[in-house]
């Protein structure tokens, strides 16, 4: 049984060997691709020819998902035989003799050659056989051979044929260029277990049914458009007023500590972006626009170098300082079509931004400030468990950030101070800082388990200095100021993504874009439903009225479906008594009361 991740993850990738393997058997002219590990499993890309199947190729579906369980059973058989895993340093001429006939492992081979890396093959043998190098195919004296680095079971006998399934196909270009021919990529999922296989799949039949893609458009929240773009999500009134009510509270929270609203434009000049840095190292990644005069112009990625020049506009005394600025606004980036996915991966990103401009010595107060409001925001939202994960620089990859290393040591000191300041906990380092400076991530867990990074803060001292922004201290001189980036939902596409999928939709009662339904019996109490929607929005409530000639219990089940917070059922004997009838959704009948009595309730 696997002791450690490094055993589970040897088990995955071993298995990605045996899936090439059922799928060579099956489809022997199939062209291979890569196969490494992924989280909680495995993948394999293959590019099928000369075949029935190859004429979907172009779709990305070289195979059809029911050969996935006659090559899952393959693969069953091979662990029996307890194959074994050896590998070998070979040479460039090795690798073009091995895999003479496969066009992507030679091209590896070449790449690895020019990068200088050691080439490395792995066989997968029969107990009897030997890994012998030779003139052929990658089928040699009954062993499968593979250009791979290694971290592999040493006997398939040491893998659970139960603890794995293969899951689906999907398309994917070789190399994620889309220029490049597109693959079929075939993924499994692997465990110890059988046990840890099954709650896996379960949790997963979970998540699907939480999963945003899904129920956004079945609550009518947001719809994309073949004719405006994919990655280009359009919201429906619902949706718009979701985001409006998150919004409006993390503006809430953010006036309250001091801050004052700016707006910026969709585009800017090239060289901005220049000055930044942005330009020369995202330059692939932005949206460019090209005047009829010739200049270009870049569609913004980020808001950061826009904020930068509100603040130069004029001289800043110490006393001002600090200035905070805060900004809801869209920045687009051009995302691969193959990354593309629903709310999570978008090209139109709405940012919930903020920066403040202060003294070195006012850094870390401020930062505190955003702490707060991350903290309240997230609580009233539904999550309240989160890890904070300090991303810093790579001193081995100076070349990838802006300023010099006692600037990045001096920011990364601060942002340790703070966490040990307002959280007192451990937390995770990592090299993965963005290039102007170090961050500070908020990893909250959903009700499915999943661990997401949302909110950030991040130190810079990078910006200031290739924008040339300061204050005038005590003493009338310059003085080099820091920024301060803060984004609470960050982008508000993504986090509603999660924001679905952590509530299944169920939103509670102070986020839902309608929070109360009422639904009449007949039309004898049309009047009455109407003056009680009126009193209900006279107290700023979200109330829609559902009088169609329809069954009561049709509109029942509608208003559940909608995931509603609230119905009230209104008959004619709740009109002769002043009353209303409350349903919550997924409960039962709440029972008849005043409606001061539900409001009471409802604000608790």
């Amino acid at each position: 049984m696997p002791k450690n991740q490094a055993d589970i993850d040897h088990i995955r990738h071993s298995l990605s060997h045996l899936l090439a393997m059922a799928v060579l058997k099956k489809f022997p002219k199939a062209k291979l691709g890569i196969g490494p590990t992924i989280e909680h499993g495995f993948y394999y890309d293959f590019l099928f020819q000369n075949h029935e199947s190859a004429l979907r190729q172009s779709s990305g579906q070289g195979i059809k998902n029911q050969d996935l369980k006659d090559i899952e059973k393959e693969m069953k058989e091979l662990i029996k035989r307890n194959l074994l895993f050896s590998g070998k340093k070979i040479t460039a001429k090795d690798a073009e003799s091995i895999f003479k006939n496969q066009p992507f492992k030679k091209e590896l081979a070449k790449d690895f050659k020019k990068e200088k890396r050691t080439l490395t093959a792995y066989a997968t043998c029969p107990p009897n056989s030997k890994f012998i190098i030779h003139n052929s195919t990658n089928q040699q004296n009954d062993c499968f051979v593979d250009l791979c680095k290694g971290g592999h079971v040493t006997n398939t006998n040491e893998i659970n044929p139960d603890g794995f399934t293969l899951t689906k196909i999907a398309g994917a270009y070789w190399k994620g260029d889309e220029k490049k021919p597109q693959l079929t990529r075939i993924y499994g999922v692997a465990f110890a277990s059988k046990k840890e296989l099954d709650d896996y799949l379960a949790m997963q039949a979970e998540a699907e049914r939480h999963d945003h893609k899904k129920l956004g458009p079945e609550l009518d929240l947001f719809t994309f458009s073949e004719l405006v773009g994919p990655g280009l999500p359009l919201w429906t009134p619902k949706g718009t007023l979701l985001r409006n009510i998150l919004d409006d509270f993390v503006w809430e929270l953010r006036k309250k500590a001091g801050y004052a609203q700016v707006d910026i434009p969709h585009i800017t000049k090239k060289a901005l972006y220049e000055k930044s840095g942005h330009w020369e190292k995202f330059q692939n990644e932005l949206f460019k626009i090209e005047t009829r005069e010739g200049h270009i112009f870049a569609m913004k990625p980020m808001n950061c170098p826009h904020h930068t020049q509100i603040y130069a506009r004029k001289l800043w005394s110490w006393r001002e300082l600090p200035q905070r600025y805060a900004s809801t606004t869209k920045v687009y980036r051009d995302e691969q079509s193959g990354e593309l996915a629903g709310l999570s991966r978008v090209r139109a990103i709405t940012q919930d931004d903020a920066h403040v401009f202060c003294r070195a010595d006012q850094a870390i107060g401020e930062m505190e400030k955003i702490w707060d409001i991350i903290t309240e925001f997230y609580k009233k939202c539904g999550f309240s468990d989160f890890t904070i994960r300090l991303s810093t620089h790579d001193p081995k990859h100076p070349k990838n950030y802006l300023g010099k290393p006692n600037v990045w040591k001096k920011t990364e000191a601060q942002l340790k101070e703070l966490i040990a300041k307002k959280h007192g906990k451990d937390f995770v380092s990592l090299p993965e800082a963005a290039f102007y400076g170090p961050k500070i991530d908020f990893m909250f867990r959903d009700s499915l388990g999943r661990r997401w990074q949302l909110a950030t803060i991040q130190l810079d001292m990078n910006l200031p200095e290739r924008f040339d922004l300061y204050c005038i201290d005590e003493a009338g001189k310059k003085e080099r100021i820091v920024m301060i980036h803060a984004a609470i939902m960050g982008s508000i596409e993504r986090f509603l993504a999660i924001l679905i999928e952590h509530t299944a939709g169920v939103f509670p009662f102070w986020l839902a874009p309608t929070q109360i339904q009422i639904l009449t019996v007949n039309d004898k109490v049309s009047a009455y439903a109407e003056s009680v929607k009126k009193e209900l929005e006279a107290r700023n409530i979200r109330v829609t009225l559902d009088d169609r000639n329809e069954s009561i219990g049709k509109k029942i089940r509608e208003a559940e479906m909608q995931k509603i917070p609230y119905s009230f059922i209104l008959g004619e004997k709740e009109k002769d008594a002043g009353t209303i009838s409350v349903r919550a959704h997924g409960k039962k009948d709440m029972g008849v009361m005043t409606l001061p009595a539900f409001l009471k309730q409802a604000e608790k």
